[in-house]
């Protein structure tokens, strides 16, 4: 009989994991994959949702699209804080069953407002916001499985769910333009909008005039959310020797569904502020504003954490007092936040640039309003980049295990600096042609190289993480620095998108490209120069 809480886990005795152990740790990675899996393709899923929106004569500009997308990213971020605590205070089957079936709220709340293109603009918003839910699963996802898995199998196992959970990524950009063409539920799920502006997906082009069901877009998740959470509920295990103050079901329960709540409480108040109006204040830029959310949420945790809960989460506020958590969030940045980010910002970055045609008025003034006869369908090719990037992930854990982490990083970092750069004068040069479709080529073939650097080096991270902490801090820094680097889902739309709004795109790249180069210095004083502080984890 399946036993749900494991008191005896000892993954390191390779007589213990050879016999009992290898069994279960692989029975719980691929239920988490799936799991994983549905929770970005719901955190993500605006990226698209967005580029329909326009396709279809939404009622809001460019600007106030790329809001949603910012918002999902912000709140996905905002809530792998407490995401990374949840393991150790309410157990990992609890947790992924419980966080699995929460997507179905934003799933079914997206599918009913893009039902009303007359509804305000905070309704979308809000189920943006919402849909963070999904993106802070990573955290605890993450976190649980590297509790199952001996240290010498880290890259390659946590390489594993974050690679082929990531092809959540992938998955909506595929599966969203499709089941759009079809009505899915039949008369529950809604009448069809009539597309505005040619669309298209992966097998070609849709006209203008053509019926679309947008709604499907989150009403088509519950179909495999509904059996995934069961799974859940009956293959995966507790482990006592990790979660030791679980306090039965229940319980754990109210542990996730109190620390997911509040963490609603500073997203929402940092992007009230940071809203321009009428949705919010518009009283911070967005690099006050997200230091104000991450700060906000730690300390309304600690503050409102009662009975044991009180305790673990003091405990595990111990890896802010050592320095390797605050050098791997900066090196998790530049990987994670990198593929997610680029993920969030392409879709609308590709209708933008190489779907408009930029001509010279009679003042020599480009203008940026002219349909471009020769769009480049951003449907049709945004999944490319995240899904190679997923796809490398499990590799770039596997030659880490190999060679070492920081190599590995050390690499990569400096493809994407380069990559990086090159990319940004593409944009530029698309963005003050006439003819912006004869750039594509090479913007999204430099695209892939970002994501596929990026894949790599969140296999590379994955493993020096594992390395440098012990088993009982390697879960909370992993859900820590993913919570962290998470934040480029909200940073990239609003600086690509400002800046593309700016005609300066280059400046968005170039600006990438100096972090990028300045945590290559980072990653070889801490891990490869002579005397580092823990060499080539």
């Amino acid at each position: 009989m399946h036993k749900t809480d494991l008191t005896d886990w000892r993954p390191e005795d390779d007589a213990f994991w050879n016999s009992t152990g290898k069994k279960i740790a692989y029975r719980n990675l691929w239920l988490s994959v799936p799991a994983l899996l549905c929770g970005f393709a719901i955190w993500g899923m605006w990226g698209i949702i967005t580029v329909q929106m326009l396709n279809l004569g939404f009622p809001f500009t460019q600007a106030e699209l790329f809001t949603l997308t910012a918002i999902a990213g912000l709140s996905g971020a905002t809530m792998r804080i407490p995401a990374s605590f949840l393991i150790r205070l309410a157990g990992g089957r609890n947790t992924i069953f419980l966080t699995t079936a929460m997507l179905l709220a934003p799933a079914i709340g997206t599918g009913i407002v893009l039902q009303h293109k007359d509804w305000p603009l905070w309704a979308f918003q809000l189920m943006a916001l919402w849909s963070g839910v999904g993106g802070g699963n990573f955290a605890s996802s993450m976190s649980n499985i590297s509790t199952f898995f001996p240290k010498r199998l880290q890259g390659t196992a946590l390489g594993l769910n974050a690679g082929l959970g990531n092809f959540g990524v992938t998955t909506m950009q595929i599966v969203i333009p499709l089941v759009m063409t079809v009505g899915l539920l039949g008369s529950v799920g809604g009448e069809p909008m009539t597309l505005v502006k040619d669309s298209g997906w992966i097998l070609g082009k849709i006209v203008a005039g053509t019926p679309t069901w947008i709604q499907n877009a989150g009403f088509a998740w519950v179909l495999s959310l509904v059996p995934l959470s069961v799974l859940c509920w009956f293959g995966m295990n507790n482990l006592t020797t990790v979660s030791p103050a679980i306090g039965g079901t229940v319980p754990a329960f109210l542990k996730i569904i109190w620390l997911y709540t509040l963490s609603f409480v500073p997203a929402g108040l940092g992007l009230y502020l940071y809203l321009p109006k009428p949705t919010g204040l518009g009283v911070l830029n967005m690099w006050l504003a997200m230091p104000l959310i991450v700060v906000s949420t730690l300390m309304v945790m600690k503050l409102t954490a009662f009975g044991t809960m009180k305790d673990n989460i003091a405990r595990q506020f111990a890896i802010f007092g050592n320095k390797h958590t605050w050098s791997m969030t900066l090196l998790y940045i530049v990987t994670f936040g990198s593929f997610i980010g680029f993920s969030m910002a392409l879709p609308l970055s590709i209708t933008v640039i190489f779907g408009i045609s930029h001509v010279p008025d009679a003042n020599g003034v480009l203008q940026h309003t002219l349909k471009n006869p020769n769009a480049v369908s951003a449907l049709t090719y945004a999944w490319i980049g995240p899904f190679v990037g997923a796809l490398v992930r499990p590799v770039g854990g596997w030659i880490s295990d190999k060679v070492g982490g920081s190599i590995v990083t050390q690499v990569i970092s400096a493809v994407m600096v380069g990559a990086s750069v090159w990319v940004g004068q593409v944009m530029l040069q698309a963005y003050q042609s006439a003819t912006p479709e004869v750039y594509f080529s090479t913007f999204m073939w430099l695209f892939i190289v970002l994501f596929t650097a990026s894949g790599i080096g969140n296999g590379s991270t994955f493993r020096t993480i594992g390395v440098i902490f012990d088993r009982q801090q390697a879960g909370p820094v992993l859900g820590w620095t993913s919570a962290i680097a998470a934040y480029g889902a909200f940073i990239a739309p609003v600086v690509i998108g400002a800046q593309i709004k700016a005609g300066t795109p280059q400046t968005a790249m170039t600006g990438f490209a100096i972090f990028y180069a300045l945590c290559l210095v980072l990653n070889w004083w801490f891990y490869l120069r002579a005397n580092a502080y823990v060499k080539n984890p």
